[in-house]
């Protein structure tokens, strides 16, 4: 499922391509997504112009004209195309979308946003797990309205962390992956800034911050979190499986991984002679370094 960073990668894609302009036909597929079609769904964002192209953990948030906002989620498998209109400028940052004509339409597409200067932005999902929903409070939805700071923020600091991890006897990766103690995060950026920070997963929370108090190694775990999403966003996000960028192209920050996807290979860490470990908590794959990872 794309993380915080892809999410991130994409809004960044897409919000030059649809911030001011108004949204002037939508077509919707009659499959269900994770969860139903808003009722008059199409009716109520024709129309409105896009003011603005937010991120909330892994929820993209439109804002619309008149007070409306679309929630979104890609799910597993969601992913958003940009189709700019013959002789428009195709370029955004260092890349270049396709023309096609509005009368293609791909079998996995649910939902085609026709903006007033013929741009199309075309939503496809093949597994269906990503959603959209209507709401004129964001901060009020169910999805979002118990989530944790944000990782990049200020208010994703040593103090909220030690404080988070003083009240819980689970796994350190366990309570980092719980969206109401930081907001997006996922497997794969969990596992690498537990490296970065030398820290292993398998470790319990409360022994980093007993007082729940700062501690060094929170401290080191919270730079770690900021850096390695600043990393993988910078390079695009990971594509794994389904992810891409807007224009198509692969995410690339795979190819930095220090420990996700590496078990039975030598550590990345000057000096460390152990090798990259794969145990699975909560479900999950878990990779590590035991002979650094402490």
């Amino acid at each position: 499922m794309p993380e915080l960073p892809e999410v991130e990668t994409v809004r960044r894609g897409l919000a030059p391509v649809v911030e001011g302009r108004r949204i002037e036909r939508v077509q919707m597929s009659e499959k269900r997504l994770r969860l139903p079609w808003p009722e008059g769904f199409a009716q109520q964002v024709t129309g409105r112009r896009v003011e603005a192209l937010k991120r909330r953990a892994k929820f993209l948030l439109w804002r619309l004209s008149g007070g409306l906002w679309i929630v979104s989620h890609l799910g597993m498998s969601g992913r958003f195309t940009v189709f700019p209109p013959e002789g428009a400028a195709k370029g955004l940052g260092e890349f270049y979308f396709q023309p096609a004509s509005a009368s293609e339409r791909g079998p996995h597409d649910h939902l085609v946003l026709w903006l007033d200067d013929g741009t199309r932005v075309v939503y496809a999902d093949p597994r269906r797990f990503g959603f959209f929903d209507l709401t004129e409070e964001p901060a009020l939805h169910p999805m979002l309205r118990a989530l944790g700071p944000e990782p990049l923020s200020d208010d994703f600091n040593a103090d909220h962390l030690a404080a988070a991890l003083a009240r819980r006897a689970a796994p350190v990766k366990t309570v980092l992956l719980d969206q109401h103690v930081v907001a997006g995060l996922g497997n794969i950026y969990v596992c690498e800034a537990l490296f970065l920070a030398g820290l292993s997963p398998r470790r319990k929370a409360r022994s980093l911050a007993p007082s729940g108090r700062p501690t060094p190694r929170v401290e080191r775990l919270v730079a770690a979190v900021k850096e390695v999403l600043a990393d993988a966003i910078r390079a695009g996000g990971s594509t794994l499986r389904d992810h891409r960028l807007v224009d198509g192209e692969a995410g690339g920050y795979q190819q930095q991984f220090f420990v996700y996807g590496r078990a039975g290979e030598p550590c990345r860490r000057e000096g460390c002679t152990g090798t990259v470990r794969r145990i699975i908590q909560s479900g999950r794959s878990t990779f590590f370094c035991p002979a650094c990872q402490r």
